[in-house]
């Protein structure tokens, strides 16, 4: 690319970016809020979605600002999590010699815990297609009664309704009993 062309692309995506993607930071500063538990890391999160999307834009500016934008932080989120997840080298040490007991769970218990899950899974799919949505959301994703009300587009007394017969089903589907009455092992 010439000078000529670089500056040109770097004012275009300068103008796009002014107009299309910062006027969405409430809703992304939202979104990171929500879906990263570290709050002091937010600000460099946002920063590092926003250079990735410039350097982008300059490139080619995307025909969708916010579905560009909030595409990008999710990726950023999981590139995130897959680092978390990866030990060096140097932390990696012999445990046998340490006399540490392994926090895995044994063969036994990933078997079993996959059966309950497949068992779950199951049964969640027999589900009303709103009580299983509200179980999704309030269970599954921890969202707040009201949280789980805006994203099915109901009133919070709706979504409780939809939760509280969502669960009273998957009970009666799991162990075949209303809540309550199902005896303990």
């Amino acid at each position: 690319m010439r000078s000529s062309d670089t500056a040109s692309a770097v004012l275009k995506a300068d103008h796009w970016f002014a107009h299309e993607v910062l006027p969405l930071e409430a809703s992304l500063m939202q979104f990171l809020q929500h879906n990263w538990r570290n709050q002091s890391e937010i600000a460099d999160l946002r920063q590092e979605i926003y250079i990735r999307v410039y350097e982008a834009a300059i490139k080619q500016i995307p025909d969708k600002a916010r579905q560009f934008v909030f595409t990008t932080a999710r990726h950023l989120l999981v590139d995130r999590v897959r680092k978390v997840r990866v030990i060096p080298i140097e932390a990696a040490t012999d445990f046998e010699l340490l006399d540490i007991a392994s926090a895995e769970p044994g063969p036994d218990h990933v078997v079993l815990a996959r059966d309950e899950l497949r068992r779950m899974c199951d049964a969640l799919e027999q589900l009303q297609p709103r009580w299983r949505e509200a179980v999704m959301l309030g269970r599954i994703e921890g969202l707040s009664r009201r949280e789980v009300a805006q994203r099915m587009g109901v009133t919070e007394f709706t979504a409780a309704t939809y939760l509280k017969f969502g669960i009273a089903a998957l009970t009666e589907i799991l162990y075949g009993a209303a809540p309550g009455t199902r005896s303990t092992p």
